[in-house]
């Protein structure tokens, strides 16, 4: 089936976020995933992680290079990491990390694609301001005045709450939000303020043909 693309441009900043719909055959990368092995990696992701192939992404990279172009610039799409990935903590056992919104990468050429894997898909990703600074997105040259307005503001208000982010908060602004969707993509570039939207009562499942399921491909767009 063709793709139904839409692009979004958000915030006071115009980041674009590219929303495609029909992405994949999402049956395929299912059941993929119901044969791997899921394991934590590293501190920020709540949940468990397995590698995908990247045999299985290279056909999309192909497709997905006009609108890049268009949206993002010229370049040429490489795969940096490419996992799938299963919500699986209960919101009272989060890290702090992982109650505030992130950026994956500070540089402008890579790029973050977000494919949502579940039939019953309830959850999505939401897009952040820090209020102090009026940041959407966090390139290298903006780190250090970040890091340091976001470490008095969490002096000034606390750590937030158990729970996954949803919505305002003292610190952040949510720009947008974007409802996931069964086999629904999104592509943004990694330094904008994020987080994913994970309601209540979503299934916190470790099996990928119950849970969660997304895949996250980290790209780069090389000259």
């Amino acid at each position: 089936m063709p793709w139904q693309v839409s692009v979004h441009h958000q915030g006071n900043e115009r980041h674009p976020v590219v929303v495609i719909d029909e992405f994949a055959d999402a049956e395929r990368f299912r059941e993929d995933a119901s044969f791997l092995s899921f394991s934590a990696v590293g501190p920020h992701y709540p949940g468990v992680r397995a590698p995908v192939a990247h045999r299985m992404l290279a056909p999309l990279l192909d497709q997905l290079e006009p609108i890049v172009r268009d949206v993002f610039g010229p370049g040429q799409l490489q795969i940096v990491d490419a996992f799938y990935s299963l919500v699986t903590t209960p919101p009272e056992r989060l890290a702090a990390i992982q109650r505030l919104p992130h950026f994956d990468e500070v540089s402008l050429s890579r790029l973050a694609l977000l494919h949502f894997l579940s039939p019953d898909e309830t959850s999505g990703t939401g897009f952040y301001r820090h209020r102090a600074t009026g940041m959407e997105a966090v390139e290298s040259n903006r780190l250090a005045a970040y890091r340091e307005a976001l470490d008095a503001d969490l002096r000034r208000h606390g750590l937030p709450g158990p729970g996954y982010i949803a919505g305002d908060t003292p610190i952040f602004e949510q720009v947008a939000l974007h409802q996931g969707r069964f086999n629904r993509a999104l592509l943004y570039r990694s330094s904008t303020l994020h987080c994913a939207h994970i309601p209540d009562g979503i299934p916190l499942a470790a099996d990928p043909l119950r849970g969660r399921l997304t895949v996250n491909t980290f790209l780069d767009l090389r000259p």
